[in-house]
């Protein structure tokens, strides 16, 4: 796709995280905490340190607010939010609102708003709003010198302790002729100002779905290729049935168990040749956007010359206290973390600056990690799933509450879905949960409060819950917990109970 011309919104948001006549400071003595990489965990673990009474430098050689704010949560939940207005608008009938015939998607203006929103918010990740808070705002490359020095440009930032928070970018897999095609990742996706009328998406990951659906509701033909047997092959296998079929719903054609194998330039577009049970089989589309997983971001910061260990895979090494291999530096978020969310970044900055600058001691294995597909119906889960369960021998008993038996699911006409419990086996101890729903990504959190503070399920019956909702859901699996302990002997005793106090 050829480059956008930026417009008022791009230099509104340039302005803040990127400004072009920003003047490094001059670095004076030491820092206590150094900070390579301005997206979520290095903006956190700056601002944390710094309101701490520490002196801290942040170091960002492209733009300040990371993937969250440029490329990721910000501008794909804003186009999704366009997509369930174009979906609502189609849907309206079935609720007795006749729409005119004619309607349509402005797509450019879609994508103006996206870009409104992202420049709005910018503010919150800008330089001027770090330096206000005390920290030396660095705009450059760093890169390690020794395992106390950093250097950016010509200037040497001396540090007792380092945090490296530098990301991660779009991985692209190795297609032939892919390159020579063009394509587009999440970088680059939301510089479009016209609808691909044939768009190819490469993986059924979260990001993939996401977007292939959205896509799909805006008015564009869309197909997703996936190597596995079904999308979101980390979920529940249940809720991922869920989404997928909501996929095919609105229109998105899935190629599943099928492999991309070449891409070539055609005449009408991009063709793409890919192979399912051996046999291959051409689509051609006028756009391909790449969603196949995330690389860390790890070459060119010479971590090789303080040893620190890392893989262009997996990331920087580091222990459960976010120490890499040197006992000065640390590391955050998605450079290092296999959970790769925006909310996960910001929680082990928390642990970094702890462990960092106090000596202490906090796990990263200790936080409760939830997380949410943005799809139509959501899908969010935390703790343990019932595969990740069994891989670890651990014996739990699940709760299902389907959403065709929540009164206000019913009355929203969003009856696909259900909401899963497991607890250790014998015990209302919760493990972990799944959801696929409507904003199961703001229901979800009730549950991992729950898993945080040691509330069990059948404690979580007693919670009293607004009606109709689609919490209740919640709130039902552990009527259905409670109902387990009512056992023949217990019902017995009851019983006579009863018949002596009559």
């Amino acid at each position: 796709m050829d480059p956008r011309p930026a417009d008022v919104h791009d230099t509104a948001l340039i302005a803040e995280v990127r400004p072009s006549d920003w003047v490094n400071p001059t670095p004076v003595g030491r820092y206590n905490l150094v900070v390579v990489g301005g997206g979520t965990a290095g903006l956190v673990t700056a601002a944390g340190a710094a309101g701490l009474g520490a002196k801290v430098a942040l170091v960002e050689k492209h733009r300040l607010g990371g993937d969250c704010l440029n490329y990721g949560c910000v501008p794909s939940k804003t186009l999704l939010r366009a997509a369930r207005a174009a979906r609502a608008v189609r849907e309206a009938g079935r609720f007795g609102v006749r729409v005119p015939p004619g309607t349509t998607v402005d797509f450019a203006a879609v994508m103006e708003r996206v870009r409104a929103v992202r420049a709005g918010i910018s503010h919150h990740d800008s330089a001027a709003r770090f330096r206000g808070l005390g920290v030396d705002v660095y705009l450059g490359e760093g890169r390690f010198v020794d395992g106390s020095t950093l250097s950016v440009g010509t200037a040497r930032l001396r540090f007792k302790r380092a945090v490296i928070a530098t990301g991660a970018r779009a991985h692209i897999p190795s297609v032939p002729g892919l390159a020579e095609a063009g394509f587009l990742t999440n970088e680059t996706v939301f510089s479009l100002t016209v609808l691909p009328a044939r768009l190819a998406v490469i993986g059924g990951g979260p990001i993939g779905c996401e977007l292939a659906q959205a896509f799909a509701c805006l008015g564009a033909e869309v197909t997703l290729f996936e190597p596995g047997d079904h999308v979101l092959s980390r979920e529940d296998a249940d809720a991922a049935a869920v989404v997928q079929t909501a996929l095919t719903r609105d229109g998105v054609r899935l190629r599943l168990g099928s492999k991309v194998e070449q891409v070539e330039v055609g005449s009408g577009g991009r063709l793409i040749r890919h192979s399912a049970g051996g046999v291959v089989t051409t689509t051609e589309v006028d756009a391909i956007l790449v969603a196949t997983g995330r690389a860390p971001n790890v070459r060119g910061l010479g971590l090789e010359e303080v040893g620190v260990r890392y893989d262009e895979r997996d990331g920087v090494a580091v222990d459960d206290h976010l120490r890499t291999t040197h006992p000065r530096i640390f590391a955050a978020g998605d450079v290092c973390m296999a959970a790769k969310f925006t909310h996960a970044a910001d929680f082990a900055a928390r642990t970094v600056i702890q462990n960092a600058l106090f000596f202490g001691r906090k796990k990263a294995s200790a936080l409760t990690l939830p997380w949410c597909t943005y799809t139509e119906p959501e899908l969010a889960h935390v703790g343990l799933s019932e595969r990740s369960a069994a891989e670890r021998g651990v014996a739990v008993d699940t709760f299902v509450r389907s959403l065709s038996e929540v009164d206000r699911a019913v009355t929203e006409g969003e009856r696909e879905g259900f909401v899963k419990m497991l607890v250790a086996r014998g015990t209302d101890r919760i493990v972990g949960a799944t959801i696929v729903s409507p904003h199961a990504g703001d229901l979800i959190s009730e549950v991992a409060v729950a898993m945080a503070g040691g509330i069990g399920l059948g404690k979580l019956a007693s919670v009293i819950h607004p009606y109709p909702t689609l919490a209740e859901a919640i709130r039902q699996c552990g009527d259905a917990y409670n109902r387990t302990r009512l056992t023949p002997a217990v019902r017995r005793l009851f019983g006579a109970w009863l018949r002596w106090t009559r």
